[in-house]
């Protein structure tokens, strides 16, 4: 039986006890006697020509002991830049690796040349300079980039490596919506993090982390205007999915997802996000009081079996303080408005036109197999192998690929090069606010999920895109695959 399984059906009757120590654990960040830590939002880099240059830094978590080790890009403490680029922009990513050990860095999301796309195949030696070139051809949209060097990811992201992409177009920036960076437009990257006695980030292989983090800061607070506010979400963790909602449980409104913005405005209460997944959503913060505060918060206790993070345990391979708990993510401090803050929620946003099964002229299917015993899981009965090419898909092919998730656990599904449409879940229906251009979806337990893109502009023989489980621990353990677009 699978280890994760077993674990589970062990813990499953002490799940109370662990329950109420996660809780226990994980509910500091909503007493009163926490100390709130105000919310790190990253700098900015814009232009035409951007330098990143990864290296160790450090950063102090906690009151008592040592700093933590840290990876990061440009020397801040933990994480990387926002780059913000303009579509039709020609631009030069100049990328220096300041490790010991090689990297790469993927522009996630982006439709770019195979070669420029920075996956397992771009390596960055250390001391060396990678320096891709390419024109943006996506849509406004929150993008991100971090390492994805084959069985080096999970390591590289777990030692803080990443950063946010915002691109910016004409469309977007006609319509009435927050974009005051750090202002009324707040980068929220989540994830969590394991410490060790030392307060050195545990990078053996588990799945959770005990403490969240937004921006890489533990317990954070953000001040923000009585007015809409834009949120740009990003899911950077190693296995947890979040069900997100606010502490008052007020509705709140999806407007983009991956790759760009939903046609109108989708209300929600509750909001899924798989690992790698990005949302915009707006909140109305106008009816709050100045000097009041609301919470950002994961729902995540009681979620069907095999949502990553439901597990009921508290330490070991699958365990952690914030499992099948409900936990705050940000603390959101209500201040005076500012002068033309956005207080009406646009009716329409984009014309978006999506493909269809029936526009399909190829298909591909792909099964999850593996994660029996506590094997690793792979691709149609084979693990990742850097020489193979899995898929050959023909220039300008509009492919429905449809992915089946196997009998032990949920996953997230990336792949490079497009975006595409979720047009069916064998589960049931898809949620609105999934209707729109995505390069990341969370497959459940047991699901079939279907998408159809067209795989356009950028067609070579010998250098491969990747499609993997954006899990990073299943991905360097071999849940990978390679395409050619020729």
């Amino acid at each position: 039986m699978n280890t994760r399984l077993l674990a589970l059906l062990i813990l499953a009757s002490f799940a109370w006890v662990s329950c109420k120590k996660a809780s226990t654990d994980s509910s500091s960040a909503s007493s009163t006697d926490t100390t709130f830590n105000t919310l790190f939002i990253p700098p900015t880099l814009t232009g035409t020509t951007f330098n990143l240059t990864l290296s160790q830094s450090s950063k102090q978590f906690f009151k008592t002991g040592a700093a933590t080790t840290t990876y990061s890009y440009n020397g801040q403490s933990i994480w990387g830049p926002t780059i913000i680029m303009n579509k039709g922009d020609n631009v030069v990513m100049n990328v220096t690796n300041g490790l010991r050990d090689t990297t790469t860095v993927h522009w996630h999301g982006f439709h770019v040349p195979a070669k420029m796309d920075g996956g397992p195949h771009q390596k960055i030696a250390p001391n060396a300079t990678w320096s891709p070139n390419f024109t943006v051809m996506n849509n406004a949209a929150t993008y991100w980039y971090h390492p994805h060097l084959h069985q080096k990811t999970y390591e590289q992201l777990t030692m803080g490596a990443g950063g946010l992409i915002i691109v910016k177009d004409p469309i977007e920036a006609a319509l009435n919506l927050p974009r005051t960076y750090g202002t009324d437009d707040i980068p929220l990257v989540l994830t969590s993090r394991r410490f060790n006695a030392d307060n050195s980030f545990d990078v053996t292989s588990h799945a959770y982390g005990d403490y969240e983090l937004v921006n890489g800061t533990i317990h954070p607070q953000v001040s923000l205007p009585k007015q809409f506010v834009r949120l740009r979400l990003l899911n950077a963790e190693t296995e947890r999915a979040y069900n997100l909602g606010f502490s008052d449980n007020r509705t709140f409104y999806v407007i983009g997802n991956d790759g760009g913005l939903l046609s109108t405005p989708v209300s929600v209460t509750r909001l899924i996000m798989g690992v790698g997944e990005r949302y915009e959503i707006l909140v109305n913060l106008g009816n709050d009081a100045v000097g009041s505060n609301i919470s950002l918060k994961a729902y995540n206790s009681n979620q069907a079996f095999g949502f990553p993070g439901a597990e009921p345990a508290t330490s070991g391979e699958f365990g952690s303080l914030l499992n099948n708990t409900e936990f705050q993510i940000l603390k959101i401090n209500i201040t005076a408005a500012t002068a033309g803050g956005i207080t009406t929620l646009p009716n329409t946003l984009v014309s978006n036109t999506y493909w269809k099964s029936t526009d399909a002229t190829s298909s591909i299917t792909t099964a999850i197999n593996g994660g029996q015993g506590g094997s690793a899981f792979y691709f149609d009965n084979n693990y990742y192998n850097y020489n193979t090419i899995n898929q050959t898909i023909p220039l300008n092919a509009v492919v429905k690929w449809s992915f089946s998730g196997g009998n032990i656990f949920g996953h997230s599904i990336h792949i490079h090069d497009v975006q595409f449409n979720i047009v069916s879940r064998s589960s049931g229906s898809i949620a609105p606010y999934e209707i729109g251009w995505k390069d990341t979806y969370f497959i459940h337990l047991g699901e079939t999920v279907s998408v159809v893109a067209k795989f356009s502009d950028f067609s070579d023989t010998t250098s491969p895109f990747m499609y993997h489980c954006h899990f990073p621990n299943h991905e360097d353990g071999g849940l990978m695959g390679q395409f050619i677009v020729k």
